[in-house]
């Protein structure tokens, strides 16, 4: 498929259509508690309101104009009456608060049988059989923080040439390795041996986690891979492949959708990197749907809970808003949204937090924006990403009231 082929110029019942669609995901920027949060163990999460009273308030004016204020009580950045875009929030229809979970929902997928979570360690007939397959023991075996179970376990890691295997809150099944010990392409494999033996467990990620560095300053690197489980349902990214509209996955949304239903796939090294290559493409791409990931607000500040990083974080992405506006020209929907909450504040887990996710949509030229609500499903992103692209979807999910009617 040619990436760069002229747009399709069909609308759906006179709506207006957009050559390209970009939809940002914000790792785990959560809007506020869902009415469910307590049988999550998540009351009172907010990861957008904390992370600011945490700093004294954010500076984000760009996003702030957009309405971005609007969506939960965020200090530094009010509300305002005269938004530039359109702003509302979306909760989640599936049983669960991951990465995974959200993802697939976003783009019209939704996970009512949770995935199975293993808040024990994995049992013998798994281990067994990976450490049977990979020729490799096994360190570890538990829950644990990521960072910390390398710092414990790294040394005889390093010693040994064991794996070391933990798990969280999620449905993960984490796999860490020093570089230098074991070759990336053999904790690949791995990653690879384990994602088949855990299918039928319903384990939704199987993760590398590859890191260097000596005791006492080990360092995990941006060579991490997801491996999750294939979506279980047609995704909008799917329908618009079957449409011939090209797809262009950014950061870790390849792995989050086992590689399915996009076209291309640009690995990223953290959020700077992600945005300056969406920013690129948004400039070379004619049409089709750019879907970007930026990893760092969930993996670097919220697990690590580091409220002062989380803020520092959205004020970069803030203050990049304008290059981006630049490069989607005049023909090109933008949606900023989330996947869950990770709060930085959060004192019960170092785990994500049920929320309610924020939505932004921007395009050139909107007369007035307005509050788009308290949708039902995070599917009504990839509802919208379907309509603006003048697809037609019977899915989960209802467009986004954002489109003006074609004169």
């Amino acid at each position: 498929m040619n990436l760069t082929s002229a747009p399709s110029n069909h609308s759906i019942d006179g709506m207006k259509t957009f050559e390209k669609t970009l939809v940002v995901v914000l790792d785990s920027v959560g809007a506020g508690e869902m009415p469910d949060a307590a049988k999550f163990g998540d009351k009172g999460a907010n990861t957008l309101a904390h992370t600011a009273q945490a700093v004294g308030g954010l500076h984000m004016p760009n996003l702030g104009a957009l309405g971005l204020g609007n969506i939960t009580d965020i200090q530094g950045v009010p509300p305002t009456n005269a938004a530039r875009g359109f702003w509302g929030k979306a909760a989640e229809q599936s049983n669960g608060k991951d990465t995974t979970t959200g993802h697939w929902e976003l783009m019209g997928v939704i996970t009512k049988q949770p995935f199975s979570k293993w808040p024990d360690g994995f049992p013998p007939e798994i281990i067994n059989e990976f450490v049977r397959r990979t020729g490799r023991g096994v360190l570890g075996n538990k829950p644990a923080s990521g960072t910390q179970i390398i710092e414990e376990l790294g040394p005889q890691q390093v010693e040994t040439g064991k794996w070391i295997v933990y798990t969280s809150a999620d449905s993960v099944f984490q796999i860490a390795a020093h570089e230098e010990v074991i070759p990336l392409e053999e904790l690949y494999k791995a990653c690879e041996i384990a994602r088949e033996i855990l299918d039928p467990y319903r384990v939704a990620r199987v993760i590398a986690r590859p890191y260097v560095g000596k005791p006492g300053a080990f360092k995990r690197t941006y060579n991490r891979r997801d491996f999750s489980m294939k979506p279980t349902g047609q995704t909008v990214m799917d329908l618009l492949q079957e449409h011939e509209i090209p797809v262009i996955a950014v950061g870790k949304i390849h792995d989050i959708f086992a590689g399915r239903g996009m076209d291309r796939s640009v690995h990223t090294e953290g959020n700077d990197d992600g945005m300056v290559q969406t920013e690129k493409l948004l400039k070379e791409t004619k049409n089709g749907f750019i879907f970007t990931n930026l990893v760092d607000f969930d993996m670097l500040y919220g697990h690590r809970r580091n409220p002062r990083g989380y803020a520092a974080a959205l004020e970069a992405f803030d203050a990049f808003w304008p290059r981006l506006t630049a490069a989607a020209g005049d023909n090109t929907l933008v949606i900023v949204t989330a996947d869950h909450g990770c709060d930085p504040t959060a004192t019960w887990s170092t785990d994500h937090t049920r929320e309610y996710i924020p939505i932004i949509a921007w395009y050139a030229g909107i007369k007035t924006g307005h509050d788009l609500g308290v949708r039902s499903t995070f599917a009504d992103v990839g509802a919208t990403v379907a309509a603006a692209l003048g697809v037609n979807y019977t899915g989960p999910g209802k467009p986004l009231d954002i489109f003006e009617e074609e004169s």
